[in-house]
């Protein structure tokens, strides 16, 4: 990747990954000398989508960046664009960190319960914060959680973000498939931050078994492998669903007895085991929320209460109107932009 944008950022440059919606290079600060993140997005915006959740990622991580918080990544810069007409590429700066949940569960790195509960204390302190800004994360995954050589650990990816009072949103992609929580999968319209919960359980499985939990084919097989292990629901499990239709496709599924939990994660912790069972639960109702996952024995000598931030406010999507043009999230952008570089070109 060329980074012919800034003077700021100087060689060496290494590709660090591909996400999503671009490129990722790591690249050295000029003033600092410090390692940053540059994620170079090209052509921005040709697709109205694409380009929306680039916005949303930077106006959330700008409003989550606090310095007693520190549980999500941060945004370092945006480089300023050499005009304000006729850009097309998009350079966020990141803070760098060295690897993410994905990686390290397909390595040979040795993880113990100790790891498992650090990991999970810090998700979940993290979840508790993007939570009280009235935000649902909605794409939780072992690839989104960053991680440095000191095994601390940052949300990343906000891209598919959502407000929790928002209730027209499920025309979108939400969450890969293999961390969607069944109500996603049953297209429930109204949804809330058990969403996110339910994702956390399909990740503390990965990292006991270092492979996914329910590694589904389409939503059907997906449906299927989720109730092979936590039991098809009863009906006094399926009263989120509004649909006739939906809970008559729910009864017309296979049905299968709940499996037990030791026999599946034989090398599991009793309590991670016990925190997993609340966290699989087919009626988000009755699932476990952030807090009480926090206050949980198997979390006890990590917990404080008075070490897990709240955002001091809540978030306002207001900028997402459905007039919003491809050129009205431009100029958005190269004002988030001189929020960093505010001197004039000339």
């Amino acid at each position: 990747m060329a980074i012919t944008v800034s003077s700021k950022y100087v060689p060496p440059i290494r590709p660090v990954g591909r996400g999503a919606c671009g490129i990722i290079c790591a690249v050295v600060n000029a003033q600092t000398r410090q390692e940053v993140a540059i994620k170079k997005i090209g052509n921005a915006f040709d697709n109205q989508i694409d380009a929306k959740r680039t916005l949303r990622e930077i106006k959330l991580l700008r409003h989550m960046d606090h310095d007693n918080a520190l549980v999500v990544i941060s945004i370092k810069d945006i480089i300023r664009p050499p005009r304000r007409e006729n850009f097309n590429d998009v350079y966020i700066v990141y803070e760098l960190m060295d690897t993410d949940l994905h990686h390290l569960l397909r390595s040979n790195q040795p993880l113990t319960d100790d790891h498992c509960q650090y990991f999970l204390y810090q998700v979940l302190r993290g979840l508790k914060y993007v939570h009280s800004a009235n935000v649902l994360h909605r794409d939780l995954r072992p690839s989104n959680l960053l991680l440095n050589a000191k095994c601390d650990l940052k949300i990343g990816d906000f891209g598919l973000a959502r407000t929790t009072n928002e209730t027209d949103f499920m025309m979108e992609y939400v969450v890969t498939r293999w961390y969607r929580a069944p109500e996603l999968l049953l297209n429930c319209s109204e949804y809330t931050a058990a969403i996110d919960i339910w994702s956390v359980g399909c990740i503390l499985g990965e990292i006991v078994t270092r492979e996914p939990l329910f590694p589904g084919k389409d939503y059907v097989h997906q449906l299927r492998l989720i109730t092979e292990l936590i039991g098809s629901p009863d009906d006094s499990s399926l009263g989120f669903l509004r649909s006739d239709n939906a809970r008559r496709y729910v009864r017309s599924l296979p049905q299968y007895p709940k499996q037990q939990f030791r026999a599946r994660f034989p090398t599991m912790s009793s309590g991670a085991m016990d925190l997993l069972e609340r966290m699989l639960v087919f009626d988000p109702s009755k699932r476990i929320t952030v807090d009480e996952a926090l206050c949980h024995p198997y979390l006890a000598s990590l917990h404080e209460i008075y070490d897990e931030p709240v955002c001091p406010a809540p978030f306002s999507f207001d900028f997402e109107q459905p007039s919003l043009t491809e050129e009205d999230i431009k100029e958005i952008i190269w004002r988030e932009a001189l929020k960093f570089n505010p001197e004039p070109i000339h």
